[in-house]
């Protein structure tokens, strides 16, 4: 797939005809307050859609309700593996690398702060965290899965913002493009992928490259359900650099927006982290993660915690040597990672199932102008500017 300025800049003028209609149609006919109370009930895929739903909403639901014909499901069924074999790294990685990613994009920082819900940091990261045990759960994609109605709600979230935004006249078209563009939701795609994966290697995580690749390829079966235009994304992980590399080029830089949200991020992290002696390690892991540049950027302070984290990856090291050589040693690590991960959730999420509903106005003051043998260790794709 080639990637150019000219390739790029047509992504920004396209945004999501399905979803795009469906929205459009529910808030002329001002049936968007009775979607959202009726698709609290709908949280289960293959459920029995409630009486009342519109029509529009019902026809949306039947068009969207399947994952696209040509998943390759052993290929998903490697990703699931990955994820359990990482899920604490991997929700490190999203916390500390992929949202920040977003924050040091200047529009996009904005918009995150558009809505309601997504002013508030333990939402929007328990949404996210949900949105990925979802994913690779077994039957993330059979009846009684919650997966496929997230994905179903999050698009018409995406296309809900991109109706207010344009209606009111409070994105500037003209130089910004289609708000939550097909440009910027590949670029989402490639920091919840490729960004991921890159910062495991930086963490020192050991990871196979069916592992590696198997987990992008996820996400594409993600991006293709949130209604990412399939022909322009990355099909490999070197494509993905390449479209990776010139987006950040193209867009990134510092924003008041990407540095509010990061302090944000950082103070949630903070209060989740008991006591306050550790305190100063979420912001060294972003640092560590993102760069100097981006963390200076998004206001990342400085810590004397910056030179120990980046110890990390001989700590890890020493983890994963125990993982080899012991099945018991296995187990307890495993086992130590997975209610790492509920905990995280737990304290995001209070105990409560995230639901996503259409926000029917933006914030006021918003204004824009199995385990895969370790020989095979996967390396990130080099660079492609200098």
């Amino acid at each position: 797939m080639s990637c150019t300025e000219a390739s790029m800049d047509a992504l920004r003028q396209a945004g999501d005809d399905l979803a795009d209609a469906t929205v459009a149609t529910l808030f002329e006919r001002g049936e968007v307050g009775t979607f959202n109370t009726l698709m609290r009930y709908v949280s289960t895929a293959g459920a029995p859609l409630p009486d009342g739903l519109p029509d529009a909403a019902r026809e949306y639901l039947r068009l969207t309700s399947a994952p696209p014909s040509w998943v390759d499901w052993g290929e998903m069924e490697r990703a699931r593996l990955f994820f359990l074999d990482n899920n604490v790294h991997i929700s490190t990685a999203l916390s500390f690398a992929a949202m920040p990613a977003c924050y040091v994009v200047p529009h996009v920082a904005r918009l995150l702060s558009a809505t309601h819900g997504l002013a508030y940091p333990s939402k929007r990261m328990a949404e996210t965290g949900q949105f990925t045990v979802h994913l690779m759960r077994p039957d993330a994609f059979e009846a009684g899965s919650r997966f496929i109605p997230a994905a179903q709600k999050v698009r018409l979230l995406h296309a809900s913002i991109r109706h207010h935004l344009r209606r009111e006249n409070l994105w500037d078209t003209g130089a910004l493009g289609v708000p939550i563009c097909q440009e910027d939701m590949i670029g989402g795609q490639m920091f919840f992928s490729l960004l991921v994966l890159d910062s495991l290697h930086r963490l020192g995580v050991h990871m196979s490259a069916e592992g590696a690749r198997a987990y992008f390829y996820a996400w594409r079966v993600v991006g293709a359900m949130l209604g990412v235009d399939q022909d322009a994304v990355p099909a490999t992980l070197e494509d993905a650099r390449r479209f990776l590399d010139l987006y950040m080029i193209r867009h990134m830089g510092p924003s008041p927006e990407g540095a509010h949200l990061t302090r944000q991020l950082i103070d949630l992290y903070e209060e989740v982290v008991p006591g306050t002696f550790f305190d100063p390690v979420v912001s060294a892991l972003i640092r560590h993660l993102v760069g100097d540049t981006c963390a200076d950027w998004l206001e990342v302070p400085r810590t004397p915690w910056d030179t120990l984290v980046r110890a990390v990856p001989r700590l890890l090291g020493v983890l994963e040597d125990i993982e080899d050589r012991s099945p018991l040693g296995a187990w307890a690590l495993d086992r130590l990672g997975h209610l790492t991960t509920v905990l995280e959730l737990s304290s995001l999420t209070r105990g409560r199932v995230m639901h996503y509903a259409i926000p029917e106005q933006l914030k006021k003051d918003f204004g824009v102008p199995g385990t895969v043998p370790r020989s095979r260790r996967w390396t990130p794709p080099a660079p492609t500017v200098g």
